[in-house]
């Protein structure tokens, strides 16, 4: 199987500890700890000298120096920007230093570049450098240097920078070690994408992630497990091999997908999740829908057509009893869940037919919202066909309740081997899993897209090209799903690059621009 993006330098992402197992290999091999160290903080060097550099003329900087190679590579840093004329101080609030730091240090000071005695002042217009301790942090910084950073980021919110990991946060978890954490503009993260940086958990913290590529042989990267995640930019989607469909395939030859949506209290969510369907490009779009919206479907997507209306129950709640009258295998896929409602346990029993139905559905299944909330994790795994499950957290949490304290890598992960479904858990930064243990996270996103109904328009989107991917090959691979969640990131970050409020209507407008995975 190839694999989708390519398990690189730039995709790959590892644990603290797997990092200095690479640069341990590369040391091992001969490469001497001095050179890896140049490499890396002059490339932070000429960064931070190209995107800071009226601030560096008018107001000089600060190295923050930890007692590691961290603290290392500040110190290369600022060594660099002394000789560019920059005006720069040290302040390391440690005694003892590792060997070569040390020597880096002795440097430094022959240099003539001012060590600090005393914490520096908060307030100061100085750029922070950041290189207290990097990646391995196991525990918090401690009171001093917490309560320092802290004053910084109210005094000067914006100017400090991180070497590979701000201070403060675990590079596995993406988790505060302690109270609180550097707040970087940007981190120059060294090597490859480590883990914890790129959670929701550590997204206030980090900002800007730019990668300093230190040109890890690729038999080193292979190395790591088959498993390691990858991750996603929105650049992958034009890598992504194009569905094999027939030209001359009809419609019918190109998908063809059953959506279930909407109820009573939520009509809106059946023409988002629609709206998403059709932006996929597939061949044949059905629906089984409350009968207010039945009714006025041609109005609003012509080409679509009714499969089935569905009566609702007396809460509003979307009844699916009559869903097992609908010939389910002519369908390649079926989407079950955006705006359903939440139905009671006495409803539930009369519903019984319908989710034997969808148990037993060969085709793709893919269920969002209350079509999760409705089932329990037993349900997923005893599916005959391949599942693809989209909650977000509380609705995951709600499913798999061991594993609501697990970093969302990890739980997704468990999941999906538990219940055999692809699971795609909604954040900041989305993390996909499949069964077979490939693991993907999307690394850029839009903030504005944190509204009311995006996910409804991810879901149907997702259920088009699963089904054309069903159509094309006749398996909806976890690939598909990942891809189908990228490309809804992109067109949140494409709106948002042209000052365009990405509404729900808008992003299903831009996924059809998205066809480079088609």
């Amino acid at each position: 199987m190839v694999s989708w993006p390519p398990r690189d330098a730039r995709h790959l992402l590892v644990s603290g500890s797997q990092m200095a197992a690479l640069e341990q290999e590369l040391f091992g091999s001969g490469l001497p700890v001095e050179a890896l160290m140049e490499k890396a903080a002059l490339a932070v060097t000429r960064r931070i000298q190209h995107q800071w550099h009226d601030h560096l003329r008018l107001h000089g900087a600060l190295v923050l120096v930890g007692p590691g190679h961290n603290g290392g590579d500040g110190l290369v840093i600022a060594r660099e920007l002394h000789l560019a004329g920059v005006s720069v101080a040290i302040w390391s609030p440690f005694e003892r230093h590792k060997p070569l730091s040390d020597r880096q240090l002795r440097h430094a000071l022959w240099l003539g570049i001012p060590r600090l005695e005393q914490p520096p002042e908060p307030g100061a217009p100085l750029l922070w450098i950041d290189a207290l301790f990097g990646i391995g942090q196991s525990r918090a910084p401690g009171a001093e240097i917490e309560g320092l950073l802290a004053e910084r980021d109210q005094l000067r919110p914006g100017t400090l920078v991180a070497v590979d990991s701000p201070t403060g946060i675990c590079t596995d978890s993406g988790r505060l070690l302690g109270n609180t954490a550097a707040r970087a503009r940007t981190t120059y993260v060294i090597g490859l994408f480590k883990t914890g940086l790129v959670q929701d958990a550590a997204l206030g913290w980090v900002g800007q992630l730019e990668r300093i590529d230190l040109g890890v042989p690729a038999r080193l990267l292979q190395s790591l497990p088959p498993d390691q995640p990858l991750g996603l930019h929105p650049g992958d989607l034009k890598t992504l091999p194009p569905l094999s469909l027939e030209p001359a395939a009809g419609k019918y030859g190109r998908g063809r997908l059953l959506v279930v949506a909407g109820s009573d209290p939520y009509p809106g969510a059946a023409l988002l999740a629609m709206l998403g369907a059709d932006a996929s490009g597939c061949g044949s779009l059905r629906a089984a829908l409350p009968p207010a919206l039945a009714a006025g479907l041609w109005m609003r997507m012509p080409h679509a057509v009714l499969a089935q209306a569905l009566p609702c129950h007396p809460s509003g709640s979307l009844d699916l009893s009559l869903l097992k009258a609908v010939e389910l295998d002519r369908f390649d896929a079926v989407l079950v869940g955006p705006g359903i409602g939440a139905a009671e346990a006495a409803s539930r029993a009369a519903e019984s037919g319908a989710w034997e139905c969808l148990q037993q559905f060969s085709g793709l299944l893919v269920l969002d919202a209350d079509g999760l909330n409705r089932l329990d994790s037993a349900w997923l795994a005893r599916r005959r066909g391949p599942t693809w499950i989209t909650p977000h957290r509380a609705e995951f949490d709600r499913l798999f309740v061991d594993l609501t304290a697990v970093p969302p890598l990890e739980a997704a992960a468990a999941a999906s081997g538990r219940c055999g479904a692809v699971v795609l858990l909604k954040g900041a930064h989305t993390v996909l899993a499949s069964p077979d243990g490939r693991r993907w996270q999307v690394l850029q996103s839009a903030s504005e897209v944190a509204r009311t109904g995006l996910g409804d328009v991810l879901a149907g989107y997702a259920a088009g090209r699963g089904a054309m991917a069903a159509a094309s090959d006749g398996a909806a691979l976890a690939e598909h799903l990942a891809a189908a969640a990228l490309a809804h990131a992109s067109a949140g970050l494409t709106l948002q690059r042209e000052g365009v409020v990405p509404s729900p209507e808008r992003i299903a407008a831009a996924l059809i621009n998205q066809n480079s995975i088609s």
